[in-house]
């Protein structure tokens, strides 16, 4: 075990934090810490309770006079007592926790300008691209937002706060780097709380569709569950193998004797205690899913594709089946003024509007999802439709627009011009089907190289062979901007894989067809 992991495990024994013996905390020399089970864990097992007094949050800090007297609050507030209890090195309640966190994470606002600009090009990172859910504003805005709080919030904190702060523990790299552990690593506690760092559930590594511990808030008088979305001793010198709790099937009842201290921290339990009321005092980590011994116990932080990983967490995950590419609805008007005229266009995505047809829309963006295996947003089919309708299935459906109560009704009439012989429509993806002319095939397939032109001259085969290179360890910025490159890219190449497979499809059904007339 490493020395900070030692440092960490009396620090917790400390602050009344109980880890089971069950998980171990391991500290590789390249992939970091993790949190393996020893032995065999089961659904509803118990591994371990957090007080929430150990949490470090504004309330706990011993900044929260100087946080509170500025007004700030959320993860403003949270920032300067993180960057607060970092400059009181081991003075901090918290230096044996704090030792073992990063500088920082390796979060895209932390990166450089130049970087930004080189590594994300072509992303949905990138201004200007288009974004998918939680990445809406872009890194160089993020960055520019949180400068001007620093400059706004926290340097006036400097030069007017009565504990006289050092400048050189408060400045913009210092707010960065607290801004990006912050950011990936807080939990929301609960309302008296908010948002803090909780020690020991921050170390489980993120998989997607894996979650394997779940945690929740148990009350030191009471047995019920409720799910989550002051002592100045120092950690002692104790033997550092010395189990934190009891075994772990000992300890799956709703009560936790974690809560019984002697001190207070900070000298507050009074006040927060009244303030509490019947707030649960602790946090507990139950397993969710069986793990096998020896296998890693993993946390989710939801189900996201890579660009909001990066976005938030910096980190990607391979072959990761919830990746989107979004084409912007500009995106589509400007492919569309390349056939016809500003006025036709602008027309038939009137009607599409009217038909209740939108696309997902984030603050002043609207665009169009593709999914990981390549199928494209049915709105988006629709609109491509609308805009190779026949005249007259145009000016029908415009004067039939109220009379449309759902999308199989919609899609009904947007095939008034084709062949009477299509079979009743029953289900989205027979609706889908139907919208797949080969107009609309080639439609997306120009849609997927505009899109793919955004990523600039290298090709991805270019790009999968700089991956394969990079050393995800050392590389960290260039590896997980190349997965996001390539996993977009390969969404793309999927998305003309369905264009041409569905228009071979209709060639083979329209073959189909005439040889039977033929032979009839």
């Amino acid at each position: 075990m490493s020395r900070r992991l030692r440092a960490f495990k009396r620090w917790m024994r400390s602050q009344g934090i109980e880890c089971s013996d069950a998980l171990q905390l391991t500290d590789g020399a390249d992939e970091g810490i993790a949190v393996k089970a020893v032995c065999n864990l089961m659904e509803g097992d118990l591994v371990a309770t957090i007080p929430k007094r150990a949490c470090l949050t504004i309330k706990t800090s011993a900044a929260r006079e100087i946080i509170e007297a500025a007004g700030l609050e959320g993860y403003l507030g949270l920032s300067v007592a993180l960057m607060y209890e970092k400059s009181l090195g081991e003075e901090s309640l918290w230096a044996g926790y704090l030792q073992l966190l990063p500088e920082r994470e390796c979060l895209p606002f932390v990166w450089t300008l130049d970087q930004v600009d080189t590594l994300l090009s072509g992303t949905e990172l990138q201004k200007g691209v288009g974004a998918q859910p939680d990445t809406t504003q872009t890194v160089k805005e993020d960055k520019a937002f949180i400068y001007e709080d620093w400059k706004e919030c926290i340097l006036p904190l400097i030069a007017s706060s009565p504990l006289k702060l050092n400048p050189n523990s408060f400045g913009i790299e210092q707010y960065f780097a607290a801004k990006s552990l912050i950011a990936s690593r807080s939990f929301e506690i609960d309302d008296y709380h908010g948002f803090g760092m909780v020690p020991l559930a921050d170390l489980f590594n993120h998989k997607t569709g894996a979650e394997a511990v779940h945690f929740t808030s148990v009350s030191s008088h009471s047995g019920s569950d409720n799910d989550i979305d002051d002592s100045n001793d120092k950690y002692d010198n104790r033997d550092d193998d010395k189990p934190l709790t009891k075994d772990l099937h000992s300890r799956k009842s709703g009560s936790s004797t974690a809560l019984v201290r002697e001190n207070s921290l900070n000298g507050n339990d009074a006040e927060s205690s009244s303030n509490l009321g019947d707030e649960p005092l602790s946090l507990q980590m139950i397993i969710v899913k069986d793990v096998k011994a020896g296998a890693e116990v993993f946390n989710t932080y939801g189900i996201m594709g890579n660009a909001a990983l990066l976005h938030r967490y910096g980190f990607t995950e391979p072959d990761n089946a919830y990746d989107i590419v979004n084409i912007d609805l500009n995106l589509v008007l400007q492919w569309s003024s390349s056939l016809f005229s500003g006025r036709y266009s602008r027309a038939r995505l009137s009607l599409w509007k009217r038909l209740d047809c939108s696309g997902c829309i984030s603050q002043n963006s609207e665009y169009f999802e593709i999914s990981s295996d390549g199928e494209p947003q049915t709105d988006l089919l629709i609109l491509l439709y609308i805009f190779f309708l026949s005249e007259e299935a145009y000016h029908k459906l415009n004067h039939t627009v109220s009379s449309v109560e759902n999308i199989n009704k919609l899609i009904s009439i947007l095939l008034l011009d084709k062949s009477s012989t299509k079979p009743p429509i029953e289900t989205l993806e027979m609706c889908k089907d139907l919208l797949l002319t080969d107009r609309v095939c080639d439609a997306l397939m120009s849609l997927a190289d505009i899109r793919e032109s955004f990523f600039g001259l290298n090709s991805v085969e270019d790009d999968i062979e700089s991956l394969r290179r990079c050393c995800h360890i050392r590389e960290r910025k260039l590896y997980h901007s190349l997965m996001l490159r390539v996993s977009e890219r390969r969404i793309l190449e999927k998305l003309r894989i369905f264009a041409s497979s569905r228009w071979c499809k209709d060639e083979k059904s329209t073959l189909a067809r005439k040889r039977l007339k033929m032979t009839s």
